[in-house]
């Protein structure tokens, strides 16, 4: 058994969640870690898609039963995914490594190529929002939460950012987050249209920065911040495209605060203001799965099995008890990533 070093109980950390569509259970095994070690209290966290479905579970399981409450969220949620068709079924993927592919899903993905969404599905079904709809209470959720949530969807007549706070999520918002436009169709809130929240916000962090007391930032990433190959098949490269576009504000982000951080430092103490102490005083931790999720067929993606979902939970339990034993110390004193060095 991992031996985890204790901290100070009244640390708090807030968290950025990132989107990746069944991927996300790793951000599951992250959180379910995070819970169950219960030395620190937690204050914002930021998601998009499945990092936004991630977000709003693990706080309404929060309302009901603290930690515990929320790790049994979390478990009821993904299992109920993996249990609902057209999720359910899935294959090999072929190619060795223990990865599954969804034929119905993946048969979906190139159709979508060709057809709309209102042509693929005029009815509009979503087994996803019955899942949603089904396991939390949104209006307790806007009445009780605890933690601030901050839930990134697109504006598609503007290309502008939506954070969905506390007081506004619903089922729509969230399918909201997770609305890929060409499996999806375009969800409207308040007669504005909106799309995954991953083209610009994935996920966001000036939240977390600007809106949370807490100093400390995790980072739960699930796109690889390298690739190891390079696409070559029409499919690879489109979802690469793809991963790109979901992955450049995010990046830019980051590269923002790393620059600012640096202009901070270059001021001297008696000149620095509220910003420049600030950005000084936030520290930055990372939690991610990058080369692993990275050598997977990127059908995976869309493949909920509860084998695959269960074997990537505990892939982001391993990958948060290893970062709990040799980083947790940082928590409150300074940053456990160099965010210059990874994101310049």
């Amino acid at each position: 058994m991992m031996f985890l070093r204790k901290m100070e109980p009244r640390a708090r950390l807030s968290l950025a969640l990132q989107g990746g569509g069944a991927h996300g259970a790793f951000t599951w095994g992250v959180l379910d870690a995070l819970l169950e070690h219960g030395r620190f209290g937690f204050d914002g966290i930021s998601g998009t898609s499945a990092g936004a479905m991630n977000a709003v579970v693990m706080a309404h399981g929060w309302i009901s039963g603290g930690r515990d409450g929320a790790r049994e969220a979390l478990d009821t949620f993904w299992n109920a995914i993996s249990d609902t068709p057209p999720f359910e079924m899935a294959v090999p993927d072929g190619r060795g490594d223990g990865a599954l592919v969804n034929p119905v899903m993946k048969f979906m993905l190139r159709l979508s190529s060709v057809f709309s969404p209102s042509e693929l599905n005029p009815l509009d079904l979503n087994p996803l929002r019955d899942v949603i709809e089904a396991q939390v209470d949104f209006e307790r959720l806007r009445r009780r939460c605890p933690l601030r949530l901050f839930i990134a969807a697109t504006q598609v007549n503007t290309g502008k950012l939506r954070l969905f706070r506390n007081h506004e999520i619903g089922p729509d918002a969230l399918l909201a987050s997770a609305c890929l436009p060409t499996m999806h169709h375009t969800v409207e809130i308040d007669g504005e249209p909106y799309w995954d929240g991953g083209y610009v916000a994935n996920p966001a962090v000036f939240p977390l920065f600007y809106e949370c007391a807490s100093r400390d930032v995790l980072l739960v990433l699930l796109n690889p911040l390298r690739h190891l190959t390079t696409p070559k098949t029409a499919d690879e490269i489109r979802m690469r495209a793809l991963e790109l576009s979901f992955s450049a504000n995010f990046l830019r982000e980051m590269r923002m605060f790393a620059h600012a951080r640096e202009y901070a430092e270059a001021v001297p103490w008696w000149r620095r203001g509220r910003l420049e102490r600030r950005l000084l005083a936030a520290n930055f931790h990372l939690i991610e799965a990058g080369e692993l999720l990275g050598k997977l067929a990127p059908e995976s993606k869309l493949t909920p099995n509860r084998e695959f979902l269960h074997g990537l939970r505990e892939l982001g339990r391993q990958h948060a008890l290893s970062w709990l034993n040799e980083k947790s110390g940082c928590l409150g004193n300074r940053s456990s990533v160099e965010i210059d060095g990874l994101f310049n």
